[in-house]
């Protein structure tokens, strides 16, 4: 079976695009901007005795802990395939942005105890000293999402770090704003009710991440790729009458991959399949569906006359002549 591994030319955009030392920067400033932030929450909840903050402060650390997976994630990937791990550690983005959707669900469900244990138990709120450290919260942890906001839209590991510190930024602003309304009205219940309804919206936007990151990290087609439509291309290429074992997965949070075999019509007998009819079919595969690996195995049905082919499960297959070149890059 004449067969094509291609890596198509990374043309198209995605994140990180926009350079390893950029990204590494992004990490380096969002980790030391919430370290600094935890240590001023520390620093006021034990000043004022609010376990409130104390609490939010460990929050806050738990959002450090994600920021370093998806940073190690990032490192990881740009290391060697070996002969053990053949893909190398690409797919570590992918388990990082499911542990960082997991992370987040986590946080919630501590917020959400907490708000309905207050409901029960109302407590005074400092809300001179939560309204200025809430107000430095929603500054540090909205310049720490904006790092990530380019690179969320193609790569699932920065979509998670962002959606990480865009949803501390919205804690911080219901905690401003109850603690506006709680200085003005005395309503302590404001307290439980906005922290609830916060945490209510942030579940919709980290369901999307766990559900996609978990389907990349079981060989789901990536999202925004149509497998149908994937097939319907292939076999409209001409000399294509089939194709069949499609199979397109993501290696990484920001590479996608391919492996099919193609039915083609009857060659004469000493024909070796051209080397440019597979590097179009990846070219095209990579410009119009953003599929860098592709892997292409020919199939003919006149392997009797072709050397070097045999039967297999009664389906004709054909090798490649030893000389024939079939890998692309």
């Amino acid at each position: 079976m004449p067969h094509s591994h291609s890596h198509a030319p990374h043309g198209h955009k995605h994140g990180h695009d926009h350079g390893p030392l950029n990204i590494n920067r992004a990490f380096a400033c969002g980790v030391a901007l919430n370290l600094v932030f935890v240590a001023v929450e520390a620093t006021y909840g034990l000043a004022s005795g609010s376990l409130s903050l104390l609490a939010d402060a460990g929050h806050n650390l738990s959002d450090v802990l994600g920021l370093l997976l998806a940073w190690g994630a990032v490192f990881l990937a740009t290391k060697q395939a070996t002969p053990r791990r053949t893909y190398g550690w690409r797919r570590s983005s992918i388990l990082a942005a499911l542990f960082n959707a997991l992370l987040l669900l986590v946080a919630l469900g501590g917020i959400a105890g907490e708000a309905v244990r207050r409901f029960a138990q109302p407590a005074p709120v400092a809300t001179g000293t939560v309204i200025v450290v809430a107000t430095l919260g929603i500054v540090i942890n909205t310049a720490t999402a904006l790092l990530f906001a380019a690179g969320r839209q193609n790569d699932l590991n920065l979509r998670g770090a962002f959606l990480h510190m865009a949803a501390d930024a919205g804690v911080s602003a219901g905690v401003v704003v109850a603690a506006l309304l709680i200085r003005f009205t005395g309503w302590l219940w404001l307290d439980p009710l906005v922290s609830l309804l916060i945490a209510g919206v942030i579940l919709l936007g980290t369901w999307g991440l766990l559900r996609e990151s978990l389907d990349l990290a079981l060989d789901a087609v990536p999202p925004g790729i149509d497998a149908a439509e994937v097939g319907a291309f292939l076999r409209a290429v001409d000399g294509v009458r089939d194709v069949h074992d499609l199979h397109i997965w993501a290696i990484s949070t920001t590479e996608t991959a391919l492996t099919a075999h193609l039915r083609v019509e009857n060659p004469a007998p000493d024909f070796l399949w051209p080397d440019d009819f597979l590097r179009r079919v990846a070219g095209e595969l990579h410009d119009r569906f953003g599929i860098e690996h592709s892997t292409l195995q020919i199939e003919t049905q006149n392997c009797d006359q072709v050397s070097g082919c045999g039967q297999t499960a009664g389906q004709a297959s054909c090798e490649s002549a030893p000389d024939t070149p079939n890998s692309l890059s």
